[in-house]
């Protein structure tokens, strides 16, 4: 589709036992993520504190009525972090096959971070390796460093050192994938996504079980705005005709009538837990996530006739030698 500060390290550490001491996607407890640790720690450091002129050899006991109301403060400003965490579901159709666009998927994420990337900037690949969960069974585990300091914007620019990179670690298990993000230069920042690929056209409803309210927001692959830089017209499902499939171009209302029809469900739940930034960069987040999803699938079906036909192996050979062509034009690698 992937420890951050000292609370972070608390629930990872919590969730990695409960993982059975396994690298693989942290399963989580609870559908929502709790952290109490750093509110909690800012609360202690905010309370008033007795005048330095007046010490106590001995301090007055603490009624146990007020250590209640302190517990109960903190429990409450722990449950305003998670509160405050921006999660929102996508659902994104395609008139594709569930199985197809298993090679889709790998096809395009692989010609598309060739594509972004350039010297010194893009998506380096640090591993792609076979994964067993004792759970979800057999995957592939992939690890990507995404250099992306050009593309930030300018108030983000200005507090983020030159080199600067954000950590992919992808666990595909498909038809289910986790994918998360975290930054060491920001250990508060962190991005979880969770999707689930489904023959139907957005139907389902609380595919991921939450037991909160959250944005569902439907992206529709032929009609939304993309941002101009991508804004391509071979890619453009409404012009594309696949000579392989016969599928396209998509018309109104292509997701109710167009057979076949898959659909993306991704959660996606950001978080950034800076006083005075994380509604600004939360948000900026997830509109530049949902630009990226728009984009990679407008991709996947608009390239369907260079994949369409390839087997598993062929997707993977193909994917082996991107990412070492991808890693060379970083200049990671002697060409």
């Amino acid at each position: 589709m992937l420890s951050n500060h000292d609370a972070g390290n608390c629930r990872s550490a919590e969730l990695l036992k409960n993982n059975g001491g396994r690298e693989g996607p942290l399963r989580r407890i609870t559908s929502t993520r709790t952290n109490r640790g750093h509110l909690g720690q800012l609360a202690l450091r905010t309370l008033p504190m007795s005048s330095p002129s007046r010490t106590f050899r001995n301090p007055p006991p603490v009624a146990a009525e007020t250590r209640l109301g302190f517990r109960k403060i903190l429990s409450a400003l722990g449950t305003l972090a998670a509160a405050t965490m921006l999660v929102k579901e996508y659902r994104i159709c395609m008139p594709l096959t569930v199985e197809e666009y298993r090679i889709g998927q790998l096809y395009t994420i692989c010609k598309h971070s060739h594509e972004v990337s350039e010297k010194g900037e893009g998506v380096e690949v640090v591993r792609n390796e076979t994964h067993i969960d004792p759970v979800h069974g057999r995957g592939q585990l992939t690890e990507k460093r995404v250099h992306l300091s050009s593309k930030l914007p300018g108030w983000a620019r200005a507090v983020v050192p030159r080199i600067f990179y954000i950590t992919e670690k992808s666990w595909n298990y498909y038809p289910y994938t986790v994918t998360e993000y975290t930054c060491s230069f920001l250990p508060k920042f962190s991005i979880h996504i969770e999707t689930k690929y489904e023959d139907n056209c957005g139907i389902n409803e609380n595919i991921f079980g939450m037991d909160c309210d959250y944005e569902v927001d439907f992206l529709d692959i032929a009609f939304d705005d993309v941002p101009d830089r991508h804004n391509r017209s071979c890619e453009d499902p409404k012009h594309f005709s696949s000579v392989k499939t016969g599928r396209g171009p998509l018309k109104e209302g292509w997701r109710g009538s167009s057979r076949p029809v898959m659909c993306s469900y991704k959660q996606v739940e950001v978080q950034f837990e800076v006083w005075g930034l994380q509604t600004r960069v939360e948000q900026f987040v997830h509109k530049v996530i949902r630009d990226i999803l728009l984009v990679g699938h407008r991709q996947a079906f608009t390239w369907l006739d260079e994949w369409y036909g390839m087997t598993l192996e062929d997707v993977r050979r193909f994917e082996s030698q991107m990412h070492l062509a991808t890693n060379q034009k970083l200049g990671h690698y002697e060409a």
